[in-house]
């Protein structure tokens, strides 16, 4: 693409190292006006300083906008319906924050003509993937721009040179290099020494948690209220959605809860060592799966289990904007109808643990699972069941020894 054929261009704009040294690369190299996009997702001080920083090195306009919440009605709460946790540990902060953002930078870009859009993910991460597929869903005729493919940058430290160099404000160094993301539903670290997957996180990536170790040495009880399946109260008081996973991400995180170390799958094919915080999604995550163990069928919650599955590998991939992902948060959606309850967490030193629930839709019943008094369960059905469960293995069986010698 050659600089004449790009005059103007919306950047999703985070003030991180890689789209703050881009605005300067891009204003250089392309000789185009930069529209510099931020989504307030939650990440509270990160935007302190982030409009300041962008008109310093020369972006004459810059978009805050508040969609937190967007974010949770529409995509943090879906996922926790659908419970999904990539490879069964990740609840996908990132992942999910990714499609709502190029959602409104395509709005921003034909708001404000732009040629093109631009993101800072590189070419062996996740998020290139779920920005650039969501851009073509969305607006497959708008030229993407990714510099951290092609610019002369090779490592972060250069970066950081050509930072320091060119008098580009930044707030990493070589002594801590790492990538930070943060959201409302958790945040991600990477680089630096925590590449090595041997080695253990310095306590000086943690944002969100207390060291285990120096947390209270009482445990704390909380209770997550939920109607059909969307948590609405803490401890019986009701609480705007903002404020409960604030709350409980506080609560928690005080108490060492939330922390993952995982060496995961990358959608381009390689392991990546990761490491994340997320005391609210661990939290709600438990109790959500808690209530609904007492409220789903059988058959409904195995079921369910294996499309959670599903659910965050098209989350994980970048295929939020998929007629797949919309049928499956139908199905979700009809499933919750009927999770409703309060679950009782204990959190203490980095551990949440379910203690308790209660449901007036619950399909436990004390008469039929108790073995004292007012017992209901009539124990001389099971004679037949079990004859009837077990005939398909009981043919089989017959048949194998008849070919025995």
């Amino acid at each position: 693409m050659q600089a004449t054929q790009v005059k103007r261009v919306a950047l999703a704009y985070s003030g991180g190292l890689d789209t703050t040294v881009m605005v300067y690369w891009l204003r250089e190299k392309f000789g185009c006006e930069v529209v510099a996009y931020c989504a307030d997702l939650g990440q509270e001080e990160e935007l302190a300083s982030v409009r300041q920083r962008a008109l310093k090195i020369g972006v004459k306009k810059v978009i805050i906008e508040d969609l937190r919440n967007e974010f949770i009605k529409d995509y943090i709460w879906p996922s926790l319906a659908a419970n999904a946790l990539y490879e069964g540990q990740y609840p996908m902060a990132t992942s999910l924050g990714r499609p709502l953002i190029a959602k409104r930078l395509i709005d921003v870009a034909k708001k404000y003509h732009c040629d093109a859009v631009a993101h800072g993910s590189t070419g062996k991460g996740n998020d290139q993937v779920r920005f650039e597929v969501s851009f073509r869903a969305l607006a497959p005729e708008i030229k993407v721009l990714a510099p951290v493919r092609t610019w002369e940058f090779k490592t972060r430290d250069e970066e950081i040179e050509y930072a320091e160099k060119m008098r580009i404000p930044i707030t990493v160094s070589k002594k801590k290099p790492y990538s930070l993301d943060r959201n409302l539903w958790g945040l991600s670290c990477e680089c630096g020494v925590l590449e090595d997957p041997n080695a253990e996180p310095p306590e000086d990536i943690h944002k969100l948690t207390t060291d285990p170790l120096r947390a209270p040495a009482k445990p704390q009880y909380l209770t997550l209220s939920f109607k059909r399946g969307i948590p609405y109260a803490l401890n019986g008081k009701t609480m705007p959605a903002y404020k409960l996973i604030t709350t409980v991400e506080k609560l928690a995180g005080r108490h060492g809860v939330g922390r993952i170390d995982m060496v995961e799958n990358r959608l381009v094919g390689i392991k990546s060592r990761e490491t994340y915080e997320a005391p609210a999604a661990v939290v709600f995550h438990l109790a959500h799966r808690a209530l609904e163990a007492m409220c789903l069928d059988r058959e409904t919650a195995h079921y369910k289990d294996i499309l959670s599955l599903r659910y965050a590998d098209l989350v994980y991939y970048g295929h939020w904007f998929s007629p797949l992902r919309r049928a499956l948060d139908a199905f979700n959606a009809d499933t919750q109808q009927v999770v409703n309850g309060d679950v009782r967490i204990k959190l203490y030193r980095g551990s949440a643990t379910v203690v308790g629930r209660t449901s007036p839709t619950s399909l436990y019943s004390l008469k039929l699972a108790t073995y004292d008094k007012g017992d209901k369960f009539d124990q001389k059905l099971a004679e037949g069941f079990n004859r009837l469960w077990g005939l398909p293995l009981e043919v089989a069986g017959i048949r194998d020894r008849k070919g025995r010698v």
